[in-house]
């Protein structure tokens, strides 16, 4: 909004010209972030205790989590609020990556904030249905992906290590993209059962990704790095600042131990919105990368599932994997350390992926 309202100034007041710089409107944009989140956060929070909006915990997890009962859940709506109000306050809104971005995580919101409403009022770890949940997260990937598609978005999937090397994917684009960002919801979603773990490396996922966003973005430093130039794509480089900021500011308040939780209505949103960055990136596979701490905990699920039903044994003392380290002995904020290292480890692969080609 502001973009769209002062740059047009700039032949009258220079001063202005800074606006079309994404770089400069990044940074406000995360410190906008920070800023909503530190006042907002305290004031949610006790809006949220005071109607008893308190986390449900599962019944089969560790016991030393007992004593989270009650703790204010649904803190993703302060993350959401914090990301998308500064995203339009300094991005381009004519840009229609903005736009799919917002929608994505908005939508996404509302399907986990659904999800955590159902646990509160039922007094149970299970909210919306397996089969509910996925349909909307289908339905929302299916209209982004569809967008993309028809507005003549590269079909291309960029191998890393590969130059110049993108192997067409065609009408495939659709449900790949689908698998993209649904995957990336509930992998998200499943890695946030440890105060501040998933946010942290969210943080560093969305970090690694802003620098990756705005090469794409960048005509000299695509051809530069033998990247995929995706015009106008740059501008998400505002909304991952933000989410960054926002993130930041939440951390604050979810750290071990946890004031608030982000609940369904973060995780799965965020989740979703990682995914559809790296789609219009046409950086896919590298956000398995980056994002690898998150496929981890959602590969030890599958795993844990798979083997128990074809064996009747557990692979993991109990998944998702940060699970398996607590009762193995580790404290919760080691466990969460430590995972925030192998984050930035995978994040950091992933990003001299850029260079080895």
């Amino acid at each position: 909004m502001l973009y769209n309202l002062l740059y047009p100034m700039a032949e009258q007041f220079p001063v202005l010209n800074v606006f079309r710089y994404i770089t400069f409107r990044a940074i406000y944009a995360a410190i906008t972030a920070l800023l909503l989140s530190f006042l907002l956060g305290p004031s949610l929070i006790a809006y949220l205790r005071n109607k008893q909006f308190g986390q449900v915990i599962r019944t089969d997890g560790p016991q030393s989590h007992s004593g989270k009962r009650g703790t204010p859940t649904m803190g993703g709506i302060l993350i959401i609020f914090a990301t998308v109000i500064p995203t339009l306050l300094w991005a381009d809104l004519k840009n229609m990556y903005v736009w799919l971005i917002v929608l994505t995580m908005v939508v996404g919101g509302l399907i986990g904030l659904a999800d955590d409403l159902l646990k509160i009022f039922r007094n149970t770890s299970n909210g919306l249905s397996g089969r509910k949940k996925l349909l909307g997260q289908c339905l929302l990937a299916l209209f982004v992906a569809y967008v993309l598609y028809a507005s003549g978005f590269s079909t291309g999937l960029n191998i890393p290590f590969y130059k110049q090397y993108a192997l067409d994917l065609g009408l495939w684009f659709i449900p790949f993209a689908m698998l993209v960002i649904v995957g990336s919801s509930n992998a998200v979603n499943l890695t946030d059962g440890l105060d501040g773990l998933a946010i942290g490396a969210v943080l560093i996922c969305a970090g690694a990704f802003a620098v990756i966003v705005y090469a794409t973005g960048h005509a000299g430093f695509a051809n530069y790095l033998l990247i995929t130039f995706v015009r106008g794509v740059g501008e998400l480089t505002i909304f991952l600042f933000a989410l960054c900021g926002a993130g930041l500011g939440f951390l604050w308040y979810n750290s071990h131990p946890a004031e608030i939780f982000m609940g369904d209505v973060g995780s799965l949103s965020i989740g979703a919105s990682l995914g559809a960055v790296a789609v219009m990136a046409k950086q896919e596979i590298l956000l398995a990368i980056i994002g690898g701490l998150f496929v981890l905990e959602a590969l030890s699920v599958i795993i844990q599932v798979a083997s128990f039903k074809l064996t009747g044994k557990r692979v993991f003392r109990m998944a998702p994997i940060h699970h398996h380290f607590e009762l193995g002995g580790l404290s919760e904020s080691k466990v969460i350390v430590r995972l925030w290292t192998v984050a930035i480890i995978l994040a950091l692969v992933g990003l001299s992926t850029l260079k080895m080609r």
